[in-house]
């Protein structure tokens, strides 16, 4: 039986690192701010993953997000899912290129779900994650995309079962109700699943303790948790988090800190 994951989501837009509210997004910093804040050499031994998704909304720049995932990826040993805005198999190879391994797909599935098979078909369907971005309207879950902007007229329900057919590896589920409040996962997204459901699941919205990361753990139909909130974690926030979670009998990878060092000491030479 597989692992379950932590991961951790950063935001970029145009060049920032952003805070998010119900996709209300606000300015913390730089590159410079993100590699003074979060040494990812030693973060990375309290995740299993990163993820970083390009949010910027008007005239975004894919070369300039590259870079940007390049100088992350440049301290960061653990795998990164990478994605925002991609629109076909160059920009996704670049962003590969660029240090990420697996690329995030959203408005993809609405406007061109034929170049999701492509991805696939170049890159290996494991290397794909879809994304979708639910808002609760009055009783339905309703799918946003194109950054959380275009309301879609299927409900959560009828996009998983979309998502269901396509060649993806794994899916990423987010509240938009949720994500920044930190007052827990929208756990009752999970209930949208088609019964023949196949794909793995990282749920993320919500997270402002390690115990909304328990809740999401514990839940069998979910594979991995993730968090966007930089302040929640800076310093050893991630690390107490992971403690907490193996200490409560959260099937997680126990690093070995000292090996893992040795490791990245031998790569660099």
């Amino acid at each position: 039986m597989l692992k379950k994951r932590i991961l951790f989501t950063l935001l970029y837009n145009d060049g920032n690192f952003m805070l998010s509210r119900n996709f209300r997004h606000q300015k913390v910093g730089d590159i410079v701010w993100l590699q003074k804040n979060y040494n990812f050499s030693q973060v990375a031994f309290s995740l299993d993953e990163l993820v970083i998704l390009n949010v910027t909304r008007l005239n975004s720049n894919h070369e300039k997000f590259c870079e940007h995932v390049k100088l992350v990826a440049k301290e960061c040993f653990v795998p990164i899912v990478a994605g925002g805005g991609v629109r076909d198999v160059d920009q996704a190879i670049a962003l590969l290129r660029s240090g990420a391994d697996k690329i995030a797909v959203n408005t993809m599935v609405a406007d061109n779900p034929d170049m999701i098979s492509e991805l696939a078909s170049v890159l290996g369907r494991q290397c794909v994650v879809a994304s979708v971005d639910v808002k609760q309207i009055d009783d339905e879950l309703i799918v946003f995309t194109h950054n959380g902007s275009l309301q879609q007229t299927a409900n959560l329900s009828e996009w998983l079962e979309k998502i269901n057919t396509l060649p993806v590896g794994e899916l990423y589920l987010n509240s938009i109700d949720r994500d920044g409040t930190g007052q827990g996962y929208l756990m009752k997204m999970l209930d949208h699943f088609p019964d023949d459901w196949h794909i793995p699941v990282i749920i993320a919205g919500g997270v402002g303790n390690y115990r909304h990361l328990a809740e999401g753990l514990s839940d069998h139909r979910v594979n991995a948790v993730a968090t966007a909130h930089l302040f929640n974690f800076v310093g050893d926030g991630l690390e107490n988090a992971r403690d907490h979670l193996l200490a409560d009998g959260i099937d997680l990878v126990r690093w070995n800190k000292n090996s893992s060092m040795q490791l990245k000491n031998c790569i660099r030479i």
